[in-house]
């Protein structure tokens, strides 16, 4: 029987969710991972933790130290691939080495976007913060007569605020965007997040941008300027297209099908690189989220191995927490609305045609599960007590039919 070769483009989620699938459905296939990053596979949204002293780089590892070996995995870590040839098929390594392959996933994940901000490169100390390296480099400068300029209230920005706060003198964080978490949070819900954060000695300038640099000084779009020793350009993430460009359909993201399938034959995309279908909404978008990653990933290594797998189920979720206070936000915020705001609480749910669309929790999200599988489920709120659920989230607001599908045949 012929030995089917496996190449994957990435060692993060989607990458090893493929390798677990692959090798659960083909024991002897070959499978190359290939990495620009030098590093065992890694949880990136750790990085932020390694810095506050909450984690090691041993404990940040995604899968133990045998996994390749335990899989049977060729890993080249350190190695970039610079071009893929389809007609061929076989990558390209920096160092001119191919790598021929029969299933090819493209699990290359995003970049750092850093804008072309007028004297940018003036400043000496300025730092991203996307991966263990960056985390690395910016841990080195820090220091407690510091002060932090970072560009950027969104998810990175704020983890990376939260993971350095006690190392330095003062932060300050800047956004075009009139409130913090604004692709998340409502204007309610994040003026919530941004006193708690206040209140920890974070400082807020918002509804501003930089205008331009003069070397360690900032001058903003409303005319103020703001002293610094060390930046951190936050303000997004682009996915990692270009391997792909001219070879399959490429939007903003690398578009895939309900298979992880890219127009390309026998090419797959799964991860923050992709662009798949939002059930909440129906629409195509970036969903640059881990658990979608990986389950992308499994999909693609499934339907690569030979099997019939689709996964279709895809939605924007973010959970997320910063010194104590937790927030969980899944689907998307369009249609009728419930507010809850007991027990210093925050809880907004989004429904409209029989469905809940979208929520966001703030301080109680232990049941947030509860509401995560109703989207991705797209289940009908008239065939459960919606106002229950609502009010008392829990396993009794669902039918006993329902409650026996959900739990796998207990009969309650």
């Amino acid at each position: 029987m012929r030995v089917v070769k496996y190449v994957i483009i990435g060692n993060s989620a989607a990458g090893i969710g493929a390798v677990e699938k692959i090798r659960q459905l083909d024991k002897s296939g070959e499978i190359t991972i290939i990495s620009s990053e030098p590093h065992h596979t890694y949880s990136r949204p750790l990085i932020s933790y390694l810095l506050q002293g909450k984690t090691d780089e041993q404990r940040m590892k995604y899968r133990d130290d045998d996994f390749y070996k335990r899989n049977k995995c060729t890993f080249l870590a350190g190695k970039t691939v610079t071009k893929i040839c389809p007609d061929n098929k076989y990558v390209e390594l920096d160092d001119k080495k191919t790598i021929p392959y029969d299933k090819l996933l493209v699990a290359a994940g995003s970049s750092a976007f850093v804008p072309p901000i007028e004297g940018l490169d003036t400043v000496k100390d300025k730092f991203t913060f996307m991966s263990l390296d960056d985390a690395r480099k910016l841990q080195a400068s820090l220091g407690k007569e510091k002060k932090v300029l970072i560009l950027g209230a969104g998810l990175i920005g704020l983890k990376c605020a939260e993971g350095i706060l006690d190392k330095v003198k003062e932060i300050t964080v800047v956004d075009l965007a009139p409130r913090i978490l604004s692709s998340i949070l409502d204007d309610e819900g994040a003026r919530i997040v941004q006193d708690h954060l206040e209140r920890k000695g974070m400082k807020f300038i918002l509804s501003s941008g930089v205008k331009t640099f003069d070397g360690n000084t900032a001058i903003l779009d409303n005319g103020a300027s703001v002293d610094f020793d060390i930046l951190v350009i936050a303000v997004g993430v682009r996915p990692n297209t270009k391997l792909l460009a001219g070879i399959a359909d490429i939007d903003k993201g690398i578009i895939i099908n309900d298979r992880c399938e890219t127009s390309a034959k026998d090419i797959y995309a799964a991860g923050d690189c992709t662009q798949s279908v939002d059930v909440s909404t129906g629409q195509s978008k970036i969903m640059a989220l881990l658990p979608n990653a990986y389950m992308q990933g499994e999909c693609a290594g499934a339907n690569m191995a030979g099997a019939d797998m689709s996964f279709a189920k895809a939605i924007p979720m973010n959970a997320i927490g910063f010194f104590g206070l937790h927030i969980i936000t899944a689907g998307s915020y369009y249609g009728d609305v419930y507010t809850d705001k007991k027990d210093g609480g925050y809880k907004k749910l989004f429904y409209g045609s029989d469905r809940l669309n979208g929520y966001i929790l703030i301080k109680n999200v232990d049941k947030a599960g509860i509401y995560t599988s109703l989207i991705r489920e797209r289940t009908p709120l008239s065939s459960i007590d919606f106002s229950l659920i609502c009010e008392r989230p829990g396993l009794m607001a669902f039918t006993k039919e329902e409650r026996v599908r959900k739990l796998g045949g207990a009969d309650l």
